[in-house]
């Protein structure tokens, strides 16, 4: 049985350059991330509209227009999920790379590594796809997060139009959380998630690019990222 992220790269070649990234896998990453930074600005002036209109209420339509760019950046986050989703299954090894394999004890050893490879000063291997430690947190923040603030959106978009597509298709939401207060506040509170979410991001890739020399932020664009022997390539399992 194959154990995670020992694949090496050949032996011999001391520096090299490989795709890793498709253009499907980095469109959407960065659909979702502007969907998201909009989203979370918007929905923070929904729930606290700081600024007010001047002048008669017909000639002002602010908080519409709010809300407009609200309900369309969450359209652009559920087909960016979509598309990611497919492309889970279609892409090359590394769109799979990541996946928390939290039932294998060699998937929590190569996290702990992980987590002490960001508080040492040596160069440790470096995982060419995503490691461990970047899967589980996409997993959580990212799918997890996303997919409540999908399910709740939604649920509370329904309500302008009950017996609706979306209301059939989310509904079931808002009872499910106790009605629609505990919704609203559950989706309000979870758009925090992606704050704490930013700020790890930003540090572990930062920290990556400029201790490790690994492309990790430019291959975000180029798809490419840089490599060295003893690096480690994604497990077997998602070739």
């Amino acid at each position: 049985m194959p154990t995670y992220a020992l694949k090496l790269t050949p032996r011999g070649a001391r520096f090299g350059h490989r795709p890793v990234w498709e253009i499907p896998v980095r469109l959407t990453h960065w659909v979702t991330a502007f969907a998201i930074t909009a989203l979370f600005g918007t929905g923070m002036f929904i729930s606290w509209p700081v600024v007010s209109s001047q002048g008669e209420p017909f000639q002002n339509f602010l908080m519409g227009r709010v809300r407009e760019v609200h309900f369309i950046c969450a359209y652009f986050l559920l087909f960016s999920f979509i598309l990611r989703g497919y492309w889970f299954f279609v892409g090359n090894k590394y769109s799979r790379s990541g996946v928390p394999l939290i039932w294998r004890k060699d998937w929590w050893r190569a996290l702990w590594h992980q987590v002490l490879e960001y508080v040492a000063t040596k160069r440790g291997p470096v995982t060419i796809g995503h490691n461990s430690l970047a899967g589980l947190s996409y997993f959580l923040f990212v799918g997890g997060l996303g997919f409540l603030m999908i399910g709740t959106g939604f649920a509370m978009y329904s309500e302008t139009n009950p017996g609706g597509f979306w209301d059939k298709l989310f509904g079931w939401v808002i009872p499910l959380f106790g009605g629609s207060y505990r919704t609203r506040l559950i989706h309000h509170t979870a758009a925090w998630g992606f704050v704490i979410f930013f700020l790890f991001h930003m540090y572990i890739i930062l920290f990556d690019s400029v201790r490790w020399h690994n492309g990790l932020i430019s291959s975000i664009f180029s798809g490419d990222k840089f490599w060295e022997d003893g690096d480690l390539d994604s497990d077997d399992w998602v070739s």
